[in-house]
């Protein structure tokens, strides 16, 4: 789905407070989740959105010239073709999106984030059964792996660095850091 449930949200908030991060990918925005939750109070950071669904940038105004667009820079595309300066990031967020591709495909997708010399990532995803298809015409939003806290736990922590975490009732959110 393009939205996200609350579980999960404050802690992360309280991640990218201590971050301050300058620049920002998002990936798989949807609704735009972490832009209105991060954005209001942490101004001058150059949001990027890497967006999938192209009928989602119109829906959820993703990127607008009449108001302030939640995103300063909008890419519609598969996050895991995109070019690698897009994770030369501050923070890429993979919230809710990890588990509509293949786990092989996830971890290659945060290996290029650290890779590309981001700094740091959020990932968010459900830790319960969640079973789901087709959402309003996009293929893109079934569910294809389910994801176990402990393996994200390691795939986190193959790629080095610092690994926080925080388990709800049905999501996970783990916030790994670059080691300086």
């Amino acid at each position: 789905m393009p939205t996200s449930i609350t579980e999960g949200k404050d802690w992360s908030l309280e991640r990218f407070s201590r971050c301050q991060p300058d620049t920002v990918t998002d990936v798989g925005p949807g609704e735009g989740t972490y832009a209105k939750l991060f954005r209001p109070a942490h101004h001058g950071i150059w949001w990027t959105a890497v967006e999938i669904h192209k009928p989602y940038v119109a829906k959820y105004k993703l990127k607008s010239t009449k108001t302030r667009a939640m995103y300063d820079e909008l890419h519609i595309e598969d996050a895991r073709e995109s070019a690698g300066h897009l994770f030369h990031r501050d923070l890429v967020i993979f919230g809710d999106v990890l588990e509509h591709m293949p786990r092989e495909d996830a971890i290659a997708l945060l290996a290029k984030a650290e890779a590309a010399g981001c700094w740091n990532i959020l990932v968010s995803l459900p830790i319960v059964e969640a079973p789901q298809g087709e959402v309003d015409g996009n293929p893109h939003e079934a569910h294809v792996h389910h994801w176990d806290a402990g393996d994200m736990d390691t795939v986190l922590a193959q790629l080095g660095g610092n690994v926080e975490s925080m388990r709800g009732e049905t999501l996970g959110v783990w916030w790994w850091s670059r080691r300086r």
